[in-house]
C-alpha cells in the first residue's frame, strides 16, 4: 500500500511541472496586432481572444483642450485584436475599483472608446480626435448603456429600486394601454426621446459611432456591423468594441488607433479622460 502511495506522488510531482507549463503566460506584443479568425469575437470571454497577442500601454492625461483633466486615474489598459474578412473587434482591459454605470445628476460614468483614422496614411491626423479635413472615427462604449443593453430599463424604478412611485403621469388608468393618447403623453414625459437625444433611454447595443475632425467637432456617425460587449472582472472592465474593419488594411499592412478610458468616480466624462496616442496596427 506504501510503495503505492509513494507512486502516487511520485507521478504527481512529475507531471506539476508539465501542467504548469501548459498555463503560457500571454503573448506580447509591441503593437497592437489583430490576428486572423473566422470570426471577429463580441465576447470577451471567447477562447479566441488567447490566442491573440496582448499589448500593454500606459495612458496619458487629456491636458491639451478645455474641460481638461489634470489627475491620473486608469493608470494603463491591456489591449488584444482579431479580426475576420470584414470586421475587426478590440479587447480593452483596465483596472477600476467601482462600477459607475447608474446615470444620475452629477454623476458620471465609465466607459472607453477606440479612435481610427478614416484614411490610412503614412502620416496620421492628429491623434486629439483628428484634424479639419482629415477625419478619424470613433466606436464609443458606456457602462450604462451596458446595463439597458442587458433588459435594464431607465424608469425610476429601474434606476433606484428601492424608490416609491405611485405611477408615471402617462400610466394613469384613464388612459388606455398602448393606446395613441397613452403614447403621446408618454412622450411629453420624455424630453430627450421626443428630441431625439441619441444618448437618452434604453438602447438595443451599449456602443455608438462618432467621426471627428478636431476637439469639438464630434458628431455621431452611421457604422455598420459596430458593437460591443463589457463585464466585469475582479479588478476592473473587460469590453470588446467591435467595428468594420479600415478601408484598405489589407492583411500585411498597417494603420494607427489610439485608446481612451472614463473612470466614473473620478468625474471624468467629455474631453475629461485617460487616453493614448497614435498606436501601430498590424492585420496580420
Amino acid at each position: 500500500m506504501r510503495s503505492v502511495t509513494r507512486l502516487i506522488i511520485a507521478l504527481v510531482i512529475f507531471l506539476l511541472p508539465a501542467s504548469i507549463a501548459c498555463r503560457k503566460a500571454p503573448t506580447t506584443s509591441n503593437e497592437v496586432v489583430a490576428i486572423p479568425a473566422s470570426t471577429a469575437p463580441l465576447d470577451p470571454q471567447d477562447r479566441l481572444w488567447e490566442g491573440a497577442p496582448e499589448f500593454l500601454t500606459p495612458l496619458i492625461l487629456q491636458d491639451l483642450v478645455d474641460p481638461r483633466l489634470m489627475k491620473v486615474s486608469t493608470p494603463e489598459i491591456r489591449v488584444r485584436a482579431i479580426a475576420d474578412g470584414s470586421l475587426i473587434s478590440f479587447r480593452i482591459e483596465w483596472a477600476d475599483k467601482r462600477m459607475d454605470n447608474l446615470p444620475a445628476p452629477g454623476q458620471s460614468l465609465d466607459g472607453c472608446a477606440v479612435q481610427l483614422p478614416t484614411r490610412i496614411e503614412a502620416d496620421a491626423p492628429a491623434p486629439q480626435m483628428g484634424e479639419a479635413g482629415r477625419p478619424v472615427e470613433v466606436t464609443f462604449w458606456r457602462a450604462d448603456w451596458q446595463s439597458w443593453g442587458g433588459g435594464k430599463g431607465d424608469s425610476i424604478r429601474d434606476l433606484y429600486p428601492n424608490a416609491s412611485v405611485d405611477h408615471y403621469p402617462f400610466q394613469a388608468r384613464p388612459l388606455e394601454p398602448g393606446s395613441g393618447a397613452q403614447k403621446d403623453m408618454e412622450l411629453r414625459y420624455s424630453p430627450a426621446r421626443v428630441l431625439g437625444n441619441q444618448r437618452s433611454g434604453p438602447r438595443e447595443i451599449p456602443i455608438e459611432n462618432l467621426i471627428s475632425e478636431g476637439p469639438g467637432t464630434l458628431k455621431p456617425d452611421k457604422e455598420a456591423g459596430a458593437n460591443g460587449k463589457g463585464i466585469r472582472t475582479e479588478k476592473g472592465w473587460q469590453v470588446v468594441l467591435r467595428r468594420s474593419l479600415p478601408r484598405g488594411l489589407e492583411s500585411g499592412a498597417r494603420t494607427r488607433v489610439a485608446f481612451a478610458v472614463w473612470e466614473g468616480s473620478q468625474g471624468e466624462s467629455g474631453s475629461r479622460k485617460m487616453r493614448t496616442g497614435w498606436i501601430p496596427l498590424l492585420r496580420k
